[in-house]
This record gives C-alpha cells, sequence and structure tokens, in this order.
C-alpha cells in the first residue's frame, strides 16, 4: 500500500472514530476520550524525556489524566456531586511528594514537565465533557462543531496555502503556514459556523461564527506551540498511532488550545446556567 493510500485509510477511520464516539453515547464518549487522552499524555512525555535530566514517571502522569478526565465527566453529566477535583487535587500532591524519594538529578524539571502535560494535553481532553455536556444534558453537535470546524480549517488552509501561499505566518516555527491559508481556513469556518447555525439553536448566526473564528484563531496557535515544542526537543512526530498521520498528540494539537477558549466562550454567551 502507497503512503498515500495508508494516510487516507488511517486518516478516515480517525475521523469516524471520533464522530461515531461523540455521537454513540455518553459512555462511549467517556471511554474513547479517556483512551485517547491516555496514549497522548504518554505521547507528550515520551517526548519530554527525551530531554536531559527529565526523568517524568509517564504512567503516573497519564493515570492524573485520566482521573482528571473522569473528575470532569462525572461533574459536568451530573453523576456526581461530590466535589471529585479535591482527589485529583490529592493526586498532585502525592505526585510533588513521590519525588523526594526518587533521587533525581534535577526533581524541578520533573516537576516542571509533569504540571506541564497536565495542564497542556490532560486538562483540554477533561475539559471536553464540558461542552459535550450542557447543563448536565449531553449535547453532542456542539462538540462535534468543534472538530468539524478544526478539519474544515485544515483543509481549507492547506488548499489556499498550496494555492496562493506566500507570506509565511510563522516561519522560524512552521514553515509551510502562509497568512493566506490562515484567510482560507478563516473562510471556511465562517461557512461552518453558519452550517451548525441552521441546524442547532444553542447559539444564534453570530454567536456560531464568533465561535467558528475563534476556533481557527486557537487552533492555528495550538498547532503552532506543538511545533515549537517538537523543535525544542527536536523531533519530527510525538508518536506513529496513527499511520501516516504521526501520534495522537500531533492530531489533537489543534484542539489543545481550542477547547479551553470555546468553555470558556460558552460560560460568557451563558449556555451553561
Amino acid at each position: 500500500m502507497t503512503n498515500l493510500g495508508l494516510r487516507t485509510i488511517s486518516g478516515a477511520l480517525f475521523v469516524a472514530i471520533i464522530i461515531g464516539s461523540i455521537l454513540l453515547g455518553n459512555l462511549v464518549f467517556a471511554i474513547v476520550f479517556s483512551i485517547i487522552s491516555a496514549f497522548a499524555i504518554f505521547e507528550f512525555h515520551k517526548i519530554t524525556n527525551n530531554k536531559q535530566n527529565v526523568h517524568v514517571k509517564s504512567l503516573l502522569s497519564v493515570f492524573g489524566g485520566i482521573l482528571l478526565f473522569f473528575c470532569f465527566y462525572l461533574s459536568a453529566s451530573k453523576l456526581s456531586d461530590f466535589p471529585l477535583i479535591f482527589v485529583y487535587g490529592s493526586f498532585l500532591i502525592f505526585c510533588f511528594v513521590i519525588e523526594l524519594y526518587r533521587q533525581q538529578v534535577n526533581p524541578v524539571h520533573n516537576w516542571a514537565y509533569f504540571v506541564l502535560g497536565q495542564i497542556m494535553v490532560a486538562l483540554p481532553f477533561a475539559l471536553l465533557s464540558n461542552i459535550y455536556f450542557i447543563n448536565g444534558e449531553s449535547n453532542p453537535l456542539l462538540l462535534l462543531s468543534v472538530f468539524i470546524t478544526i478539519w474544515v480549517n485544515d483543509s481549507f488552509a492547506y488548499l489556499f496555502g498550496v494555492s496562493f501561499g506566500k507570506h509565511r505566518l510563522f516561519e522560524r516555527i512552521s514553515p509551510k503556514k502562509s497568512w493566506e491559508g490562515f484567510i482560507g481556513g478563516a473562510i471556511g469556518a465562517i461557512l461552518s459556523g453558519y452550517l451548525f447555525s441552521q441546524f442547532s439553536s444553542a447559539l444564534n448566526l453570530v454567536q456560531w461564527i464568533i465561535l467558528s473564528e475563534l476556533i481557527i484563531v486557537f487552533a492555528t496557535l495550538g498547532d503552532l506551540i506543538e511545533s515549537l515544542l517538537k523543535r525544542t526537543l527536536d523531533v519530527k512526530d510525538s508518536g506513529n498511532t496513527i499511520p501516516g498521520h504521526g501520534g495522537l498528540l500531533d492530531r489533537f494539537d489543534s484542539m489543545l488550545m481550542v477547547v479551553p477558549v470555546v468553555y470558556l466562550y460558552f460560560s460568557i454567551v451563558n449556555l451553561y446556567k
């Protein structure tokens, strides 16, 4: 099989899994995205542990990410009123204390990269539950709109960039990105926002378009941030989980910046009662 064929099939399967996990019910959503979160966190520490004097316990960080995910899931779905975030907080304290006994050359690096993994990777995945559930009720279309808008942005940015790209957006970090591609992604996002406004009354037309534009801005920033991380650590891909596409962290880099912003935006427009 050619690389293009393998890339196409694995990409289509990836999209099908994401859409299916959102549409097939709460339990499927929780299982699939908690597993994806675990793999993404593991990949993050796999590449950061290549740095000299950094030895984060990857499995401990993965456990923390899964714990954080289900804290948010149980709270957002109203399945539990117990303040589960205190459980996660206790876990963080444990992770800091355990460094006292590991006798590492630079434990501060371990603390720093552990916390970075939890904030940069685990937290955005956990916040997906607060977009999937609105006031305790599942609203899969809202979460689906986030992913589809990111994919539309990627497609339009690629097409416009290949066809018209001359002015580099951030050449030092990502030589292939152009302002023309960014503008193309913004146009695609407007179309995406308009289409979703026809199927959902959760937001009005103006709010949908604002949401779409916020997504493309922060999706681009998320992609640039992960590119900076990989360049700093001198790696090309975070892994090879998805043939032809790299690791799961590579596929979700745009989402990592988008989800916290979408959550804040939904709070501002009073979706949460």
